[in-house]
């Protein structure tokens, strides 16, 4: 949870997009998420500055004098906080700091920050302290001083403040003893996957804030932390659900995951590769995208790419279009289901549609029983 106590930093946001790299272009849009993210940590968001040209300036990333321009306002406005959009180099956040007198940290380093908030497991506390050794690792220099001797507040918890005169030698052996602890609990949570192998898996997956919590508490009967806020869930949680065949009951392991975000950066899905394993070990995947959000056809791509990297993008995939009540536009449903297989509209908060999904859900389950029996015949 946020500090209510702690000072609330008057934060702008930065975002750079450079036209001729697609992999890492990014729209304005991209601000009002960081914005959701920045809140989600406890600041106060009082601008956004936008910069997209062709080229880049390898000091700063933005172009000088767009520095220029930031660091007038910073002084002007009294400016607690800057949050760039991309990664920043050690070299490029020295830089920008000598211009700009004014704490400054990356979209990695915030999401970090959340992180540390929410995590509640021994297992999320370690996959938290890992991430954010592994974002210290390249940027460790006698001058890594901008996050504890100068400034606190947003991005400056945990390893971040006691690391910082560590040398790189301890802080590679502490990532070690850490992976080493993540591997343990790993073979720990393979031996539960074990006894759970008789029982029919589904995971529910998708992007940040989309309402995966909402749904695993309305289908289980479950009282599972729900907030309007970004990576409120970190452990995956595990209920039982009950699917009506015929005059019986089919039992189902449901397991909610942490959500995932557009450009979350790369070392930050491996440190939570462990908690990801209920979607690597399910046998159904409930695909949960918020259909009233305008750009929700690229969070569903952004969720199937990290999908992709988990080996988990050919499993049976039921996509869950949740919200329902806040679409403005109902003829998105019609195209929706057109261009989506295996699709069910929903709101889980107003219990709208419910008994489709359950039904969805038993005819995946039976896909699976056929498959099992086919595969047993084979063998035979």
């Amino acid at each position: 949870m946020i500090d209510t106590k702690r000072h609330i930093e008057k934060t702008i946001l930065v975002c750079y997009s450079n036209r001729k790299d697609r992999k890492h272009y990014h729209n304005y849009e991209s601000l009002y998420e960081l914005k959701f993210l920045a809140e989600t940590a406890g600041a106060d968001v009082v601008k956004f500055f936008y910069q997209e040209n062709d080229t880049f300036d390898p000091r700063y990333l933005i172009g000088k004098g767009k520095v220029i321009e930031i660091a007038n306002y910073v002084k002007e406005n009294s400016i607690d906080l800057i949050i760039f959009e991309n990664e920043l180099s050690y070299t490029q956040l020295r830089n920008l700091e000598q211009i700009i007198k004014c704490k400054i940290i990356d979209k990695s380093n915030l999401i970090l920050d959340i992180f540390a908030s929410h995590a509640r497991t021994a297992q999320a506390k370690l996959q938290v302290e890992l991430a954010q050794l592994q974002y210290i690792l390249p940027r460790l220099t006698k001058q890594w001083t901008h996050l504890s001797k100068q400034y606190g507040g947003i991005g400056t918890k945990g390893p971040g403040e006691t690391q910082i005169e560590t040398d790189r030698r301890l802080i590679k052996k502490r990532i070690s003893i850490l992976k080493e602890k993540l591997k343990k609990i790993s073979t720990q949570q393979k031996t539960q996957s074990e006894r759970r192998k008789n029982y029919y898996r589904l995971a529910i997956v998708g992007y940040t804030n989309s309402g995966k919590s909402t749904l695993l508490n309305l289908i289980t009967k479950s009282n599972v932390l729900v907030e309007n806020k970004l990576f409120a869930t970190l452990d995956s949680t595990t209920k039982t659900l009950y699917v009506p065949e015929n005059e019986t009951y089919t039992k189902v392991l449901v397991s909610d995951t942490v959500g995932f975000i557009k450009n979350l950066p790369h070392h930050l899905v491996e440190s939570f590769k462990s908690t990801l394993s209920e979607v690597v070990e399910s046998d159904i995947l409930l695909n949960v995208t918020d259909i009233s959000t305008p750009n929700f056809e690229e969070q569903m791509a952004v969720v199937n790419d990290i999908l992709t990297d988990l080996n988990a993008y050919e499993k049976l995939i039921i996509n869950v279009f949740n919200k329902v009540d806040l679409l403005e536009n109902k003829n998105i449903i019609e195209s929706v289901k057109r261009n989506y297989k295996n699709t069910v509209i929903i709101s889980a908060l107003k219990k709208i549609n419910i008994d489709a999904l359950f039904n969805e859900i038993m005819t995946q389950i039976l896909i699976l029983k056929k498959r099992k029996v086919f595969n047993i015949s084979e063998q035979n």
